[in-house]
């Protein structure tokens, strides 16, 4: 029709119009060459007049056509001579208007008002770069005005959806993600969910989310969410069910707890007892799986039977006493009553006159006589008791005092059985007459005076409030001394058990009693053994910085394994930030509370005013052996206030933050930067703590005197690399390769004692073979590295090398042994690495290199597992596949969870970049069929995901 029009229009049609306007004024001409110049029939202005541009109160809106039926364009505007509709650049005939014209009693100005109507023919027939269109161009005496484009477009809505939701049988507490892409419609379907045909309001209940890209998201999955679940789409045209999904929630059984056990079932003699439990701790639901084990247990038990007890018989009649009376007594011994038997019944004892009454004396009955001589005869008796007493105890005290003059004459050995348990043995030390240097040899054998003897395991726990035993200090009033220990024996001073002296007491040598301390060290040699690195100087913060723009990248702490990855896109295009991150190396600001151990080191990154649009990943090490049995373990951040509050439980759900334990780091997704910390809270006395101890000496030595230092630290790269540091600037050499204990929750300290010397070769001064270290300073003690120093002495010179062990353990707990072999000459020394140096080259790295997955790729996996599939097998089969089984929440509410996720995979494997690892997994779930380490790089601009292994992934 408007192409007909258009035939009819041209000069002529523009000359017919122009009366019919009332523009006489208008030369024909003109109009005719406008109108065939331009192909338009209608001048855009007319001269200018007196009046106002017209204004329009209505302009024509966007609509759609339904079906067939047409739909109808208005525009109303003030003052206008005229309103007409242009559609696509072109006029629209005046017979296809509609006007009304009235007058605006306000302003007194004429208001025109035009309809027309477009029909779906003419909008399917039209064919253009952009949607069918029209606007309204109305005409005053002043000039001309044009309203909006309104565009008009035919609705439709599909009738197939693009995926419909499937069923699910999930646990309960687990989470549901139903998918629904609704069909192809104009306008875009709205959608709305339905719970057994009943709409479903996300807004009254904070665990389902509908907001997420149609789908939707119960986070933790209720007995109340199984049903039939529907996804309905509908727009202006139409509406759309989905197939149903039917979700079951079930609940797998538990056992209840056992009841007690029964009474045996016999009274006496062998039988059994039992208890039960049910399976209603919960009991199955839904499809659940019924409890596994059994519910009866059966176990043997033997009453022992109840024997009543039985008199003897009658002792003999005693001798008549001088009140003229004799007793007999008999026992409830045959048998004695026992479990629980009756006692015998009647009386123990018997008494009765001897003389059948005729007790006389002084030919007078016993009892009108006063018994005078009786009391006299008693008195007598006692005094004699009393002397003879006396007498006794005056010949036992003579006694001991010959015993104890003969013992310190002529002295004892107290030689060690080997029944200590712990490798303690009995230290003994005599002194000599003449002057003898220190022997190690117990064959030989001096001449005995003075004997002193420590007995028991004695065994220096805290030597920070003890003064220290130098030989000369301890030994000169003694002249000289042997000593004598097996190659295995561990020496050392007691505090659990308390050294016992016995013999003489030579005054200002040796303790007296039970105390503790020796008190004639002299104050110079005052120096603890066991003591932490406060006095050494230290760095109180490792720092490193990197520039990262868009494409992101890595930031590393070397020889520390603290890192962190920003990933690509996390920073907005054309902006750049200086991102830095630090350790605190001295006294931690997170203070233990109770029973709570700080269990890594606290990581500062930034700048804290920085955003992120995608969350980063922190790495972070700790020293704790990861179980949730035994272990409750936080993330822990610090306020600008300097107050520590927790973040959240590693095994919490939240969607703010993700923390992925795993056995030596722990793994966050942050969008915030701050100063983090991990700790723990032991839950058994099984928690176990793991300490990196190492054996340092000397580089060279000048003197007869050589000293070895053992270290006790937590576990982390970066405890160990502060002992390393502080190592060579004393000059220090790691003779043996670190060690792991497993340090237990269990309160009992930690002993670390030096074996094996060589004899004739190289001597342990005195008291010093063994020291010990309270739990506490172990278990919850600060970050400064807790070392304990061993003085050893050789005989000569010449002695190059020395070869011996260091024992550490935990008393009822784990054991390592140090074997040093080592030359105490520098030349001759062989070098131990302190650390492998792949960490320390490029602390930072921006770009793709920073990333083991090529970004061609990782676009491609996420373009893969962000789109739902009827199969499940998206973006949550991935995360199950790397060992990601919980919190998938946190994902969910992600733009990109696959991105995500490979972050959590890119800080987990920065160091060997194990892409074979990702490409089995992406296998298993039936995507690719190739490993990512042989991809080409022709191959990564392909269009789609192949499924051979000649493409890749």
């Amino acid at each position: 029709m408007r192409r007909a029009a258009a035939a009819r229009g041209g000069a002529g049609g523009a000359r017919r119009w122009l009366p019919w306007l009332g523009l006489c004024f208008w030369a024909a001409g003109a109009a005719a060459a406008r109108g065939t110049d331009n192909g338009e029939v209608l001048p855009e202005s007319i001269p200018s007049a007196p009046g106002t541009l017209p204004h329009f109160i209505e302009e024509p809106g966007d609509a759609y056509i339904i079906k067939s039926n047409p739909i109808a364009l208005r525009c109303k505007a003030r003052p206008a001579m005229q309103i007409f509709f242009k559609c696509n650049g072109e006029w629209v005939h005046q017979d296809e208007h509609v006007s009304e014209e009235s007058l605006d009693e306000s302003s007194g100005l004429k208001v025109r008002e035009v309809f027309i109507n477009v029909t779906r023919q003419q909008v399917e027939d039209f064919h253009g770069p952009e949607d069918y269109w029209c606007q309204c161009v109305a005409w005053s005496h002043l000039g001309t005005s044009k309203s909006r484009k309104a565009s008009v477009r035919i609705a439709y809505l599909r009738k197939n959806f693009e995926q419909d939701p499937q069923g699910r049988e999930v646990p309960i507490e687990g989470m549901i993600v139903l998918h629904c892409r609704p069909p192809e419609g104009v306008p875009a379907a709205e959608v709305e969910w339905l719970k057994n045909e009943e709409p479903i309001d996300s807004e009254q209940d904070e665990n389902i989310d509908t907001r997420a890209d149609h789908n939707l998201i119960i986070r933790q999955a209720r007995l109340s969410d199984s049903g039939n679940y529907t996804c309905m789409a509908a727009n202006i045209v139409a509406k759309r069910r989905s197939l149903s999904a039917t979700v079951v929630v079930y609940v797998n059984g538990g056992w209840s707890s056992w009841t007690e056990w029964s009474a045996c079932n016999v009274r006496c003699g062998r039988g059994w007892q039992k208890r039960s439990r049910t399976c209603t701790n919960p009991a199955p639901l839904n499809g659940g799986a019924f409890c596994e084990g059994m519910s009866v247990q059966k176990i043997t038990c033997t009453s022992l039977c109840p024997v009543d007890g039985s008199w003897e018989v009658w002792g003999e009649w005693s001798v008549c006493s001088p009140e003229c009376e004799h007793l007999r007594i008999r026992e409830c011994t045959a048998p004695a009553p026992r479990n629980g038997g009756k006692f015998c019944e009647g009386l123990s004892q018997e008494s009765e006159n001897c003389t059948d009454g005729l007790c006389i004396l002084d030919k007078k009955p016993l009892h009108e006589i006063k018994p005078q001589s009786i009391e006299n005869a008693s008195d007598i008796a006692l005094y004699s008791g009393l002397g003879a007493a006396v007498v006794a105890v005056t010949v036992l005290v003579v006694g001991i005092t010959l015993y104890r003059r003969s013992q310190s004459d002529y002295g004892v050995d107290v030689i060690d059985s080997s029944a200590l348990t712990g490798g303690f043995q009995t230290f003994n030390f005599k002194t000599v007459r003449q002057g003898n240097s220190l022997l190690l040899n117990s064959s030989m054998q001096p001449d005995l005076t003075v004997s002193r003897t420590y007995s028991g395991p004695i065994c220096l726990q805290d030597p920070l409030d003890k003064e220290l035993m130098t030989e000369s200090s301890l030994f000169n009033p003694l002249s000289d001394i042997k000593v004598k220990v097996q190659s295995s024996f561990m020496v050392s001073l007691g505090v659990s058990e308390r050294a016992e002296y016995h013999g003489k007491n030579h005054s200002g040598t040796f303790p007296h009693g039970n105390h503790r301390s020796f008190t004639t060290v002299h104050p110079r040699n005052k120096t603890p053994y066991v003591q932490n690195l406060s006095s050494l100087p230290t760095r109180t913060e490792l720092r490193t910085t990197g520039v990262f723009g868009h494409l992101g990248g890595r930031l590393v702490m070397p020889n520390t394994g603290v890192s962190l990855l920003i990933p690509h896109g996390a920073i907005p295009e054309e902006n750049s930030w200086e991102i830095y991150m630090s350790i605190n190396q001295g006294e931690p600001s997170l203070q233990s509370d109770g029973s709570e151990v700080l269990l890594s080191p606290e990581v500062t990154c930034g700048p804290p005013d920085m955003t992120v649009t995608t969350p980063f990943a922190l790495t972070i090490p700790h020293c704790a052996d990861v179980s949730s049995e035994h272990w409750n373990i936080h993330l822990k951040k610090r306020t600008q206030q300097g107050k520590w509050e927790e973040v959240m439980s590693v095994e919490d759900e939240s969607t703010s933050c993700y923390c992925l334990l795993d056995p030596f780091a722990c793994y966050v997704l942050l969008d915030s930067f701050g100063t983090y910390a991990l700790t723990g809270e032991p839950i058994t006395d099984c928690a176990v703590k793991q300490l990196k101890v190492a054996v340092f000496g000397c580089m060279s030595c000048n003197s007869l005197d050589y000293n070895l230092r053992v270290y006790c630290v937590d576990n982390t790269p970066c405890a160990f690399q502060e002992v390393v540091s502080d190592e060579r600037h004393q000059g220090g050499q790691l003779l043996e390769e670190p060690k792991l204990l497993h340090f237990k929750g269990n309160t009992f300290s930690l002993q670390i004692s030096v074996l094996d010397i060589p004899p004739f070769l190289w001597r342990i001064k005195p008291f010093t073979a063994c020291q010990e270290v309270p739990f506490s300073r172990v278990w919850c003690g600060n970050r400064q590295p807790l070392h304990c120093a061993f003085s050893l002495e050789r005989y000569t010179p010449t002695t190059t090398q020395l070869s011996c062990k260091i024992c550490i353990r935990q008393l009822k707990g784990h054991e390592q042994i140090l074997q040093v072999q080592t030359s105490i000459l520098e030349n001759e020394r062989e070098t131990i690495t302190f650390f492998a140096q792949e960490d320390s080259t490029f602390p930072a790295q921006t770009g793709p290199k920073a990333f083991k997955i090529p970004y061609s790729i990782r676009q491609r996996i996420c373009a893969t597992f962000d789109t739902p599939n009827a199969k499940g097998k998206d973006w949550q089969m991935l995360a199950q596949k790397n060992s990601i089984n919980r919190n998938l929440s946190y994902f969910a509410t992600q733009s990109s969870p696959s991105a995500v996720i490979l972050n959590l995979w890119e800080a987990r494997h920065q160091h060997d970049g194990d892409l074979d690892s990702l490409a089995c997994a992406l296998e298993e779930i039936g995507r690719t069929h190739t490993k990512l380490s042989n991809i080409k790089e022709s191959q990564l601009d392909e269009a789609d995901f192949s499924y051979s292994r000649q493409n890749g992934l």
